[in-house]
């Protein structure tokens, strides 16, 4: 007959989807009860109506069936705010999360963080920026890597609708946990406003958004953190390269030779502030046809003119196409499958920034 320390050896391999622990580890599993291969048990959520319940429910019916269960009977119950409280008391003492203290601020920005950051900027709007942020977070969790994805657009943001999200990050006790789509946690402006309502703010306060970004979620161990800035050379681009001085950077740009040349002031900034650039990345270089042929709808050679003035590499030529709705399921607005002409594309990219970052 199953035992109950079988049980709980078995379900910590099962991690809350957001707070990334065992289960038996944050003391979710309740109320187990053994009768011969039928095992009854409780799992307490974090709150009620946890959008991840599910996947919770498949994982730890699969780790018990695995140890000869072959009956699982699962409820689900959510913690008291005392519960929370102490949850939350638990995860400011893990050295791998963020602390709420600014005096020590977020431990991936301490000097011993092994979290490479990537910023990904642009001249101008309209480019693809934001499409480039997200695709490259998601061939980077691809690989294997831990990614986080910072939407840092606070006046543009448009994450979360590209990668088809769909829900708000759990919040407790004033500890937000990132959402996490296509194996990347995501933390957006575009969480924390309503019906899409216009943001207008002034420097100082971007710049405390951007800190409560670091300083109030809980990322966990990250190897990646991508940013998608704000085009130009404003507030928020300071506030990012002076709070983040090892980050590096990736410029996004079209074919077309006024991007590019706005573009370059992207770049110079950058270098002015010593800030290494990756290389530069060329959306929509151009259309392919059904026969193959490639038409260049926005011109040739603008990536590889400021790749060059920049004194970078041009890293990748990404043609104009929306993502495939074959699979409805894991269908995202913005988000290329694996396997894909594009997708491919992109992993092509996010081994170039594992080899150079």
């Amino acid at each position: 007959m199953i035992t109950k320390e079988q049980i709980l050896e078995a379900l910590k391999g099962v991690e809350d989807p957001e707070i990334h622990r065992s289960v038996v580890e944050l003391d979710m599993v309740r109320n187990i009860e053994i009768n011969e291969d039928h095992v009854r048990l409780e799992i307490v959520l974090t709150i009620q109506g946890c959008p991840l319940k599910a996947t919770i429910g498949q994982d730890v019916e699969k780790a018990l069936k695995a140890i000869g269960a072959k009956e699982v009977d699962l409820t689900f119950g959510s913690m008291t705010d005392e519960e929370r409280a102490a949850l939350a008391e638990k995860l400011h003492g893990n050295k791998n999360t963020v602390s709420l203290n600014p005096q020590k601020g977020s431990p991936l920005l301490a000097p011993d963080s092994k979290t490479k950051f990537i910023a990904v900027t642009s001249g101008k709007g309209g480019v693809g920026k934001s499409t480039v942020s997200v695709n490259l977070a998601v061939a980077l969790a691809r690989t294997g890597k831990k990614v986080g994805l910072i939407d840092a657009d606070i006046y543009g943001f448009s994450v979360p609708d590209m990668m088809g999200i769909e829900f708000r990050p759990t919040v407790i006790d004033n500890v937000i946990l990132p959402v996490e789509r296509f194996g990347v946690r995501v933390m957006s402006m575009g969480f924390f406003v309503e019906d899409n309502t216009p943001v207008i703010w002034r420097g100082p306060m971007l710049g405390k958004m951007l800190k409560n970004f670091f300083e109030e979620v809980h990322w966990g161990e990250l190897d990646y953190l991508v940013l998608d800035l704000p085009p130009g050379t404003g507030d928020m681009a300071l506030d990012v390269h002076s709070t983040i001085p090892q980050s590096k950077e990736i410029i996004v740009t079209t074919p077309h030779a006024t991007a590019a040349f706005v573009a370059a002031r992207a770049g110079t900034m950058a270098l002015k502030t010593n800030h290494e650039i990756i290389g530069v990345v060329e959306n929509m270089s151009y259309f392919e046809c059904e026969s193959g042929k490639r038409e260049y709808i926005f011109g040739k050679d603008g990536g590889r003119k400021l790749a060059e003035e920049l004194n970078t590499e041009l890293i990748a030529q990404i043609p104009i196409g929306a993502p495939d709705r074959e699979d409805e399921e894991e269908f995202a607005p913005s988000v290329y499958p694996q396997g894909s002409v594009t997708g491919e594309i992109y992993q092509q990219l996010a081994q170039k920034i594992i080899e150079k970052a």
